[in-house]
């Protein structure tokens, strides 16, 4: 359930009330992120990220019925530029030779701490994903992650042989984790 989200006019703050699970955190840092910057996250993404990786069109979050972009689903691009992306987490947050992601925040973001072993790969399971900062890890002994959508979009990610897939969807199908494996085991 996304937090309940309301401007107290009195001050301009932003007020989250019943913040509950994943979506309202997520809500809360997209919030926190737009107060830092004093603009839209989508009008961030551009300057920092879209632009310099060279996408061929806008990327844009659903607005909810407050005018707030929603920082938990809603995110929309283009293929190629989800393939960019892609790229771009590859080769740890770099661009033609610029680094546009910090590349420490790209490997702190994609595995789990000792601390954290809970979030790591297989710890609930064989087969089971971890969970980095807000990317998803893959089993295996191989570093690999991808961000996931709510309808099963992803860019699957292999740092090591800079392989990427990308991938929208209207559903969540269970076919994507063999044929990235194969992908890996023929290209990488």
């Amino acid at each position: 359930m996304p937090a309940q989200r309301r401007r107290d006019t009195s001050s301009q703050r932003i007020v989250i009330e019943n913040a509950k699970g994943m979506p309202a955190f997520i809500d809360v840092l997209g919030l926190v992120l737009c107060n830092a910057i004093n603009k839209p996250a989508s009008e961030y993404l551009r300057e920092k990220i879209w632009q310099p990786i060279g996408t061929e069109a806008d990327a844009r979050w659903l607005i909810d019925a407050e005018g707030f972009e929603v920082a938990h689903h809603g995110f929309n691009a283009v293929l190629r530029d989800y393939a960019r992306l892609g790229r771009l987490l590859a080769y740890d947050g770099a661009w033609d030779g610029k680094q546009i992601i910090p590349a420490q925040w790209m490997r702190d973001a994609t595995t789990t701490r000792p601390s954290d072993a809970y979030l790591a790969p297989e710890r609930t399971g064989p087969g089971s994903l971890g969970y980095g900062y807000l990317m998803w890890l893959l089993p295996g002994t191989r570093h690999q992650f991808t961000p996931i959508g709510v309808y099963g979009q992803r860019i699957l990610v292999d740092p090591a042989t800079k392989l990427v897939m990308a991938q929208t969807a209207v559903d969540n199908n269970e076919e994507i984790g063999p044929l990235w494996s194969d992908v890996v085991k023929t290209f990488g």
